[in-house]
């Protein structure tokens, strides 16, 4: 069983009105690859989590579109949990890398367009058009400190 088999039995459980199964399958999800998939997001059936999604969270207001990678430690998160008309659309063919933050910005929603990649440890707060690339600013190293002799 993968997790990406586990999550869409349990949004089609929940969709069937088995809100205690669906519950039940994605905590068995969390249990097996420490993962933590909202059954109430809307995803592909060919949605792939790289290494089983570990590490792996994904709020309710989330749409996957077809052919997505999304690889591990990765989190898409909506700022407005209680407004449904909020949320993160990701479109097909679109790859997200380890570590990668998708968030939208306070009380909107956030596209990543057909084709676009978010890069390892992107942290992305505005929509990203189809076949870009988003990447986080490299890291800056602090002078160290003279080691005492």
């Amino acid at each position: 069983m993968t997790p990406e088999r586990l999550w869409l039995l349990a949004i089609r459980l929940r969709r069937a009105g088995h809100p205690r199964l669906a519950k039940l399958l994605k905590q068995l999800n969390s249990v097996l690859f420490h993962t933590s998939l909202a059954t109430g997001a809307i995803v592909a059936r060919d949605v792939y989590l790289g290494h089983h999604g570990m590490g792996t969270v994904i709020h309710d207001h989330v749409t996957i579109g077809h052919r997505v990678k999304i690889w591990h430690n990765v989190t898409l998160t909506v700022r407005a949990p209680t407004a449904p008309e909020h949320r993160i659309v990701i479109g097909d063919g679109v790859t997200i890398g380890t570590g990668a933050i998708i968030i939208t910005p306070k009380s909107q929603s956030l596209t990543i367009g057909n084709g676009a990649k978010v890069g390892a440890g992107a942290i992305v707060t505005h929509d990203v058009p189809p076949g870009a690339t988003a990447i986080s600013p490299a890291a800056h190293i602090l002078q160290a400190k003279a080691e005492s002799q």
